[in-house]
């Protein structure tokens, strides 16, 4: 049986060579595809691979009526409407693991950054401008960094923090004291942590229950100078709170490398010379698109194929021969639920 496969992000081509070696698997490339023009060119595709710059809403997953299997080449499933693939049936697959190193690598890069007024002092160099006197840094040893979410990435910022020999304070709901013990951190709730830390960083996916999570309310608890790293997602930080906390001296000082909306050209965030930016980053290397992309093409070729997926996110992956055992008990018990 023939699969179509619609790339509609670029992608490491050493990433799909999984793809390229199935047999029976017709691989279109077609990126900065329209919303209107996806739509259009969906029903054709069994499989979709993105990465964060196509929008998977409800609309192309309702035309996607070959739809089986939607790849996401990196961790985020913000772009895709999960609640509406999982109506239909479709699975949906990330790479939590593939880029890890890369973002907690940027986002160390953007604390050291920050600190040292790396990117003011070179641009004012480039602009044949010498002087040391406005760029007088901070050192990071001894100070507190806070830690909001202490998952894969988190974790790998806390140790390399660690190594910088900053004292470590960190929250997420799934953190237990045992567990912030055995990585040398200090285990505490996020107020705690937001009041305690010179420097925050938030490494949380963006759900209802994050979205502005540091916000008015929140800046109002922090130390004054506190510095912020967001490498995360877009919109963990109210960029309006953030804007006016640094323009009335409670932040000292912001590196952000994602946004609420991007392209982020022409907020006023962008307008104060405390804040360092980068465009969305954080999984930019060589090695972290060819690992992301290889996971992902592993997972949409075993699932076509009928084997099980390594990473499904909205729904259990269970092989055919399984499936067709259990099967009609799913059906039994839909009946039974209808008396």
């Amino acid at each position: 049986m023939a699969f179509n496969i619609l790339i509609s992000d670029p992608l490491s081509e050493d990433g799909i060579y999984p793809l390229r070696q199935a047999e029976g698997f017709n691989i279109v490339i077609e990126t900065n595809l329209s919303p209107e023009e996806l739509g259009e060119r969906i029903g054709e595709f069994d499989a979709l691979l993105v990465r964060s710059q196509t929008q998977v809403t409800r609309e192309i997953i309702e035309k996607g009526t070959r739809l089986k299997i939607i790849g996401r080449a990196g961790v985020g499933v913000d772009n895709i409407d999960l609640p509406a693939a999982t109506e239909r049936g479709i699975i949906v697959v990330n790479a939590p693991d593939g880029n890890t190193n890369s973002a907690a690598e940027h986002t160390v890069a953007m604390l050291m950054s920050l600190a040292r007024n790396i990117p003011q002092a070179f641009h004012a160099l480039k602009n044949q401008k010498w002087d040391r006197k406005a760029f007088i840094g901070v050192e990071l040893k001894n100070k507190t960094l806070g830690v909001v979410g202490l998952g894969r990435i988190g974790a790998e910022v806390a140790t390399r923090a660690k190594g910088q020999r900053m004292n470590v304070i960190a929250y997420d709901p799934f953190l237990t004291p045992e567990k912030a013990e055995k990585l040398g951190v200090q285990f505490g709730t996020i107020d705690e942590v937001i009041r305690a830390a010179d420097f925050i960083t938030v490494h949380t996916p963006l759900l209802k229950e994050t979205r502005h999570l540091i916000n008015k309310e929140a800046f109002e608890k922090m130390k004054d100078g506190v510095q912020i790293i967001n490498c995360a997602r877009g919109g963990i930080i109210d960029e309006d709170a953030l804007y006016n906390a640094i323009v009335e001296g409670k932040v000292a000082g912001a590196a952000l490398d994602v946004f609420e909306e991007e392209p982020f050209l022409d907020h006023k965030l962008l307008t104060l010379p405390q804040v360092i930016a980068t465009p969305h980053l954080g999984a930019s290397t060589v090695e972290a698109q060819e690992i992301v992309a290889v996971d992902v093409s592993y997972d949409v070729v075993s699932f076509l194929q009928g084997g099980v997926v390594k990473n499904p996110v909205n729904l259990p992956s269970v092989p055919k021969d399984i499936m067709t055992k259990i099967e009609p008990y799913f059906n039994l018990v839909e009946k039974l639920g209808s008396f």
